[in-house]
Parts: structure tokens; C-alpha cells; sequence
């Protein structure tokens, strides 16, 4: 496992540009403040939001059948009913 770089308070402030531009690359640091972690700098995990017909067709041919009665039963027994009523709760 590797070791997160520390970068200071007035590190951060006063490179920003440089810093942020590591973060975009995939770099995370430890944040201190007076010699003690404050917090964590990470770059963000990208996702795509659409994946194409093909991929979900070729995806899905690999995924597991699904029991519809099953399905229900999991589904009535973790929803709310009466999930209008303010009262029933």
C-alpha cells in the first residue's frame, strides 16, 4: 500500500494550481494543519453515465436469471407500504 504524500495548510494554499493539477492526474494527499492530518485530498472516480446497446446486450448475457416470484417476495417484504402515511410510522 502506499503512502499518501503530506502537503501543509499553507502548502495548499499557495499551490493550489500545482496541487489540483496532481489530484486531476490520480495523485491523493493527506492535508496537515499544524503537523496533524486534517483531511484528505482524492480525485474523484470517473463514471461513465451511458453505456451502449451493445455493451449492456453483451453485459447481460453474462448476468444471472432472476426468479420473478422471488424477486417480489424480497421486494414486498423491504418496502414500505403505506409509504404516504406520516402517521403509520
Amino acid at each position: 500500500m502506499s503512502v499518501q504524500p503530506e502537503i501543509t495548510q499553507r502548502d495548499l494554499r499557495n499551490r493550489s494550481r500545482e496541487i489540483m493539477d496532481a489530484i486531476q492526474g490520480g495523485q491523493s494527499f493527506t492535508v496537515t494543519r499544524d503537523g496533524h492530518p486534517v483531511g484528505q485530498l482524492v480525485p474523484l472516480r470517473r463514471r461513465r453515465r451511458f453505456v451502449s446497446r451493445q455493451e449492456f446486450a453483451t453485459m447481460s448475457r453474462t448476468a444471472p436469471g432472476i426468479d420473478i416470484d422471488t424477486f417480489r417476495t424480497d421486494q414486498d417484504a423491504t418496502a414500505d407500504a403505506y409509504a404516504d402515511d406520516s402517521y403509520g410510522r
